[in-house]
C-alpha cells in the first residue's frame, strides 16, 4: 500500500487558500454594502426630481430661456448660465451665541450628483475587483500616509484609471468611465456662475431634511465599504499568520472545514495548471489572433474550459 503524497504549500498555494477564505468572509458581510448602494440609488432618483423642482421654483425655465436669448444677442453681457450637478440648499434657523443672544443663521446641505473618489471605490468595488484591481488600497493604510509605498501608488493609479480620474490623450475614446457617466447623468441649467456655492436655494425644513437623508445615504455607502474591509482584513491578518506556519495542504484543509470554507486539492492544481492551460498552443493562438484584449476572468474561463475538455479525453 503506497503512502499518499501530501501537497506541500508554497507562496502561490497559500495565496489561493487565502483568496478562498477572503471570499468566504466577504460573502458574510457584503450584503450590507449592496443594500447601502441600493438605498442610495433609490434616494438619488428622488433627489434628482426634488432638486429640479427647487431650482425651477427659484429660477423658472422661462427666465433661463430669457438669459439664453440675451447671451445669444449680447454675448457675455447678456448674463450667465451654467449647467451643473452641484447645489446647496438651506433653511433659515435661529442660533444662540455664547452669551445667550439669538442670531439668524442657515442650516445648509451640499447636494451633489457627481461622484467622489471614496464613494466611487465603494460603489464600484465589485467591478474593480473583477478587473484585478484593489479598491481597498486607501483603507489599507488607515489614514497613515507614511505607509504609502510603490504598491499603494500603483494600486491608486490603476483604480483611478479605471474610474476615470487618470486620463490621457491616448485613451480609447469609445470607453465611458464611471466618472464621466456620473458627471453626465444629471445636470441642470442654472442662472449664475460656475461656483457651486452660488447656487444656494432656500427650502422648507422637510425638504432640507430629505436632502440630509440623501447625503447620508451616500455617506453610508462609504461607511459600509470601510466596515466590510475592517471586518475581512481583521480575519485575514490572523489567517495569514497561521498559513505561514502551515507546511501542508491538509493543515489548511482542516482549518477550512472547521470554519466552513470550501477548499479542495483541485483548487491547488488549478493555481498551477491555469497558466499552462491559458497558454497552451491552441489557446495562445486564439489569444494572439483576437484583436480585443481579454480580461483575466475571460482568460481563466478559457483555461477551465480547456481543462474540462482534457479531463474528458
Amino acid at each position: 500500500m503506497t503512502k499518499e503524497r501530501k501537497i506541500t504549500l508554497n507562496a502561490e498555494k497559500r495565496k489561493v487558500i487565502a483568496d478562498q477564505f477572503q471570499s468566504f468572509y466577504e460573502d458574510k458581510v457584503k450584503d450590507k454594502l449592496v443594500q447601502a448602494k441600493e438605498q442610495y440609488d433609490l434616494m438619488r432618483v428622488k433627489a434628482k426630481d426634488m432638486i429640479e423642482k427647487v431650482v425651477r421654483y427659484h429660477q423658472p425655465q422661462e427666465d433661463v430661456d430669457t438669459i439664453r436669448s440675451m447671451i445669444k444677442k449680447y454675448n457675455r453681457a447678456g448674463g450667465e448660465l451654467y449647467e451643473d450637478n452641484c447645489f446647496y440648499v438651506h433653511n433659515p434657523i435661529k442660533k444662540v451665541d455664547d452669551e445667550g443672544r439669538e442670531y439668524d443663521a442657515n442650516d445648509e446641505v451640499h447636494v451633489r450628483f457627481d461622484m467622489g473618489r471614496k464613494f466611487a471605490r465603494a460603489y464600484y468595488r465589485d467591478e474593480l475587483k473583477a478587473k484585478g484591481l484593489n479598491p481597498d488600497f486607501n483603507l489599507s493604510i488607515n489614514d497613515d500616509y507614511s505607509k504609502r509605498n510603490p504598491k499603494y501608488y500603483n494600486d491608486e493609479s490603476a483604480v483611478n484609471k479605471f474610474l476615470g480620474w487618470n486620463t490621457s490623450s491616448n485613451d480609447d475614446k469609445s470607453i465611458t468611465t464611471p466618472r464621466s457617466t456620473w458627471e453626465n447623468d444629471f445636470k441642470l441649467w442654472t442662472i449664475g456662475s460656475s461656483y457651486c456655492h452660488s447656487r444656494n436655494y432656500k427650502v422648507d425644513e422637510n425638504t432640507l431634511n430629505f436632502f440630509k437623508m440623501y447625503v447620508s445615504s451616500a455617506d453610508n455607502v462609504i461607511k459600509e465599504h470601510q466596515q466590510l474591509y475592517s471586518y475581512v482584513e481583521g480575519k485575514m491578518k490572523t489567517l495569514r499568520l497561521g498559513l505561514k506556519s502551515y507546511r501542508t495542504f491538509d493543515q489548511a484543509k482542516a482549518l477550512a472545514d472547521k470554519v466552513g470554507v470550501v477548499l479542495n486539492e483541485t483548487m491547488m492544481n488549478e493555481s498551477s495548471s491555469l497558466a499552462l492551460s491559458i497558454y497552451s498552443p491552441e489557446n495562445l493562438a486564439s489569444l494572439l489572433e483576437d484583436k480585443k484584449v481579454l480580461t483575466r476572468d475571460q482568460k481563466i474561463a478559457i483555461a477551465r474550459q480547456q481543462m474540462q475538455q482534457n479531463s474528458l479525453n
